[in-house]
């Protein structure tokens, strides 16, 4: 388990038709930029929104609540990466598929193989629409810049899409997530970049406007049902912002080692929420602030912010370019594991197994695999295909975040923590951790109901 140490085992994020060894290098920092690029994306734009519906005590404290849910769980996960020692194994687990199946049996690895696929699916799902809005939002921009805040600027998803996903045909051909630090690293950069440009221009508007909007109760509707729906599925956007149990072993899984790999992934976990956290707070507070009961869906595309025009406009590209990465993030591990299946299932094939080596005199010479071309062309096709019928960015984001919450953060970390650490039934360890579970299943199904409301409202408007 040294630096040097190497690994033939497949796993779900390695690039599943290879048999060659994989070196782990990576190290607390690399481990932070991938958390922080799969989980500062579509999230923070929302955050704005999200407290305005729940207003200046809730909003803030549930944002804080579902940081320290998101850490609690990570906790967990990080122990579970080796068995039966958290540190010397001798059994690796390199995905949260394998762990699943190793501590809870074939029955819970098919239920999580299932909520998982659409966890990831609809991540990179939820990428699409938000790129496009973002790709809008500076069409928009330049138009109000130039026409005016009252001018009639109007703009269709459709092209942005269709350009955001013919860059992921492109970028969908990197490896696996061993090939992916430069590409997380600057999509972090740029997670930075705009959320410091929509802290900067809420605050500026605060001072602007000489006094914080908003109140302790959130935005007023005309009745109590209304109001539910909206809280509801503001918790469904923050759930959405926070948890990547999902990619929690995998990116564990390319660090290098002394110190233990858990040690490591447990420290950049601290970092990387605790960064986003204090991100999330500024942007969801101060646009909030800034914008009271007229707080847009998506802070940065919903136009509270028309000038400076060019600042609006650099947000925007760097949320763009940020998700080409947070797509990369969320749509590797359906690829490898989409990939190992069709290897299983046909291993005479030349289509699946068959590598061709390109070269050419202006790039490095890189490998070409039918299969890999072929699927992850049309994954790509069909996300941007159904991000074209529910363009939805609040609602789209409610539901993801209310889907996958309780089930992948919360229910299967908590259940493998019980089996690993042989936590006996109804003592005091087992009753807090199947009480935790509750409580968050409770959460979920509350924002799930809210935010398919909003989703059937948004469609029928």
């Amino acid at each position: 388990m040294g630096e040097e140490e190497e690994d033939n085992q497949l796993s779900p994020l390695l690039p599943s038709s290879s048999t060659s060894s994989v070196k782990r290098t990576g190290t607390v920092w690399t481990a932070v930029a991938h958390i922080i690029t799969g989980v500062i994306g579509a999230g923070v734009l929302s955050l704005a929104w999200s407290t305005a519906q729940l207003g200046w005590i809730a909003g803030p404290i549930s944002v804080l609540v579902f940081a320290a849910t998101t850490l609690v769980s990570t906790y967990i996960l990080c122990d579970c990466n080796m068995y039966p020692h958290p540190h010397y194994g001798p059994n690796r687990l390199r995905s949260y598929m394998d762990a699943v199946l190793f501590y809870l049996g074939e029955k819970n690895h098919k239920a999580c193989g299932v909520i998982l696929m659409e966890t990831l699916y609809g991540s990179t799902l939820a990428y699409v629409i938000t790129s496009a809005s973002s790709i809008k939002a500076i069409q928009k921009s330049n138009c109000y810049h130039r026409e005016g805040h009252n001018a009639p600027c109007s703009y269709e998803d459709t092209s942005s899409m269709l350009l955001f996903g013919a860059v992921q045909v492109v970028m969908s051909q990197i490896p696996d997530f061993h090939n992916m630090k430069w590409l997380s690293m600057f999509a972090a950069i740029m997670s930075f970049a705009y959320s410091f440009i929509g802290f900067g221009l809420g605050l500026a508007q605060v001072i602007e406007n000489g006094t914080i909007k908003g109140s302790i109760n959130g935005v007023p509707t005309a009745n109590i049902a209304d109001k539910l729906w909206l809280v509801f599925q503001a918790l469904g956007d923050i759930a959405f912002a926070y948890p990547y149990s999902v990619i929690v072993l995998e990116i564990q899984d390319t660090l290098k080692s002394p110190p233990p790999e858990n040690k490591i992934m447990k420290k950049a976990s601290i970092i990387a929420v605790s960064l986003t956290t204090f991100f999330y707070l500024c942007c969801g507070c101060f646009g909030y602030a800034a914008f009271g009961n007229n707080t847009p869906g998506n802070l940065l595309t919903g136009f509270g912010f028309y000038e400076p025009y060019w600042l609006v406009d650099l947000a925007n590209a760097c949320i763009v370019l940020h998700l080409v990465g947070g797509y990369q993030i969320f749509g590797q591990p359906v690829f490898a594991f989409a990939e190992r299946w069709f290897i299983n299932r046909f291993p005479n094939s030349w289509f699946v197994n068959n590598y061709y080596t390109n070269k050419h005199r202006w790039f490095p010479s890189f490998q070409i695999n039918p299969l890999k071309i072929c699927f992850r062309t049309a994954y790509v096709a069909t996300t941007t295909a159904i991000a074209m019928m529910f363009p939805y960015f609040n609602q789209v984001l409610g539901v993801l975040g209310a889907l996958n919450f309780w089930p992948l953060a919360i229910y299967f970390p908590v259940e493998m923590c019980i089996v690993q650490k042989k936590i006996q039934s109804w003592t005091r360890k087992w009753v807090v951790l199947k009480s935790f579970s509750f409580v968050c299943l409770l959460v979920t199904i509350v924002a799930f109901i809210g935010s398919i409301q909003g989703l059937i409202n948004a469609n029928f408007e």
